[in-house]
């Protein structure tokens, strides 16, 4: 089955996944620079989560640059990604509103971690589907960013909980970070 239908349709969920998130920003209640301080959580919270959907959307593409071929679990498992990503913005608006309290924190964590749980699930479905010695195989090898990743959401939820929240902001800044340059490993195969 082609992939050209899954891109297209990717493409247009993760740009209304940001056009959603933009909306929930609040405009300035006030005409001096004291209007926007009650707006800089959210404002960073937003930059946090495009950031994050920028990040998914890059290795998404490369990912499926690499894929031949795809079938009915890999559409599924596509989805799946998909339902956890349209939760960034609602989660985004929640803990930028809440100036980042331990629950909505938390909850914010919880669905980076599953997106982290479904890319995986999503690439490793790809892999078994076009083989062991697909390029997408040779290009991910064993993953060990991809799993430190979902260990380090997994801490900062905790974290979350039993520490000031913002030590889980932190976490989840590293992890983007991290994943911010496209995925090398892809990178080099496609040039290759």
């Amino acid at each position: 089955m082609s992939k050209g239908r899954l891109e297209a349709f990717s493409d247009g969920m993760f740009g209304i996944f940001i056009t959603i998130m933009v909306l929930e920003l609040k405009v300035p209640h006030g005409d001096d620079w004291h209007a926007l301080r009650p707006l800089a959580v959210p404002f960073l919270t937003y930059v946090l989560s495009f950031v994050m959907l920028g990040i998914y959307w890059n290795n998404h593409h490369h990912m499926l640059l690499m894929t031949e071929r795809v079938n009915g679990k890999i559409l599924w498992a596509n989805l799946h990604l998909l339902f956890w990503l349209s939760l960034v913005t609602a989660t985004t608006a929640w803990a930028g509103e809440s100036g980042f309290a331990a629950v909505p924190t938390a909850v914010y964590g919880f669905v980076l971690l599953s997106a982290g749980v479904a890319y995986f699930v999503l690439a490793r479905l790809i892999i078994a589907h076009e083989g062991p010695d697909s390029k997408l195989a040779e290009a991910f090898g064993r993953d060990v960013k991809g799993k430190i990743s979902i260990v380090l959401y997994a801490i900062a939820i905790v974290l979350a909980l039993v520490a000031p929240p913002w030590t889980a902001a932190v976490i989840y800044v590293l992890v983007a970070l991290v994943w911010l340059v496209p995925d090398p490993r892809i990178e080099r195969r496609l040039d290759s």
